[in-house]
């Protein structure tokens, strides 16, 4: 039996690099040889244990790589081509997939039948990406070419960083003309910076406590950067609003105090769109949310998936208005995955995405 080297999930506290069969694929799949892949804040999250995993899984969910072999049923398609996968590959057979969320496509949940964020295969309910192999079902639909001349770095992101933060932007309607607050600036939270200037806010103000990121979001599209540890933001946000609010505000970081911030600084009737993965029970404050009766909007977003939306990421980024290959500050070979996970959860050296390369 074939073997591979891949991330697997321990127990809390622990991922090794481990020895496991590559996979057998079936007619509806394909087996990507992975030459790019990274590790995200939600790989963080399983490995503190604070998403629940099986033992035994590999981890990580953001592919780029070569097509292996194909399932006799998968057309359109030829081994060699050079392509992505969305970290959400839905099947598009289900009842969320048919109802216009293929993010939450559902998997097998012994109390309810249902399993939110069903869509989200890969490191979740199948073995993911951190892997030298990793076998992408329904390809047919998830599958999507990389056009030519983009490096594996530019287009790391398109699985699901870049496609989480525009989808952040897209769910908090922002308009021509909108001021946005972006609350985080990392990965995610610059990528929502880009999809808010790309959806044509005209004042974008992010906050952070790093100033190498908030240096990176000008880049990205901001037009005023606040540091927490230097003002009060809300208060700083209502004077540059002149008290009247934001548009729209966007959580990416998953806290309590950033969730609370975003809500405070919304204009009447403006939305708050949140990204980030929280880790304990949220509390909604009376006066932040006018005791119900602000017509504020508060949405949750998984990042869509399927070849696509991948597709249209991929034009974005052969089109040039925006690079996020300045986001990838560290490379590791797999072999040294273990050491990358711990500078990524420290957050040591000013990482921001480390591409791992089989």
């Amino acid at each position: 039996m074939a073997m591979m080297k891949a991330a697997v999930f321990v127990e809390p506290g622990r991922i090794e690099l481990q020895d496991k069969p590559i996979p057998e694929i079936g007619p509806n799949d394909a087996l990507l040889h992975i030459t790019t892949t990274t590790i995200c804040g939600t790989d963080v999250h399983i490995l503190k244990g604070e998403y629940p995993v099986a033992a035994g899984l590999t981890i990580g969910h953001e592919p780029v790589g070569i097509i292996e072999k194909l399932g006799s049923n998968v057309q359109g398609y030829q081994e060699g081509q050079r392509v992505i996968a969305g970290a959400i590959c839905p099947s598009f057979t289900s009842y969320a997939c048919q109802d216009g969320v293929a993010s939450q496509d559902g998997g097998a949940c012994s109390c309810h039948g249902y399993k939110p964020m069903g869509g989200w295969r890969f490191g979740n309910t199948i073995d993911g990406t951190q892997a030298e192999y990793v076998l992408v079902p329904d390809a047919q639909a998830n599958l999507a070419p990389v056009p030519h001349g983009l490096t594996d770095e530019q287009v790391l992101m398109c699985p699901d960083i870049m496609s989480t933060g525009f989808g952040g932007a897209e769910k908090a309607d922002i308009r021509i003309g909108d001021i946005v607050a972006i609350f985080a600036q990392g990965p995610i939270g610059l990528c929502a910076t880009a999809g808010a200037k790309l959806r044509g806010a005209s004042c974008i103000i992010v906050v952070d406590g790093v100033e190498e990121r908030l240096a990176i979001s000008r880049q990205m599209g901001a037009d005023v950067t606040l540091n927490f540890r230097d003002v009060d933001v809300v208060e700083e946000i209502l004077k540059i609003t002149g008290g009247r609010g934001v548009d729209a505000a966007i959580e990416a970081l998953g806290t309590q105090t950033t969730f609370e911030q975003a809500l405070r600084v919304l204009k009447p009737g403006g939305t708050l769109s949140s990204l980030g993965v929280y880790s304990q029970d949220l509390k909604i404050p009376l006066g932040a949310l006018h005791a119900g009766l602000g017509d504020h909007r508060i949405i949750t977003s998984l990042c869509p998936g399927g070849k696509e939306r991948m597709r249209r990421l991929l034009n974005v980024v052969a089109s040039g208005r925006v690079d996020f290959g300045a986001l990838v500050t560290h490379q590791y070979k797999l072999d040294a995955i273990t050491e990358a996970y711990d500078l990524f959860a420290n957050q040591r050296d000013g990482v921001l995405k480390v591409a791992i390369k089989p």
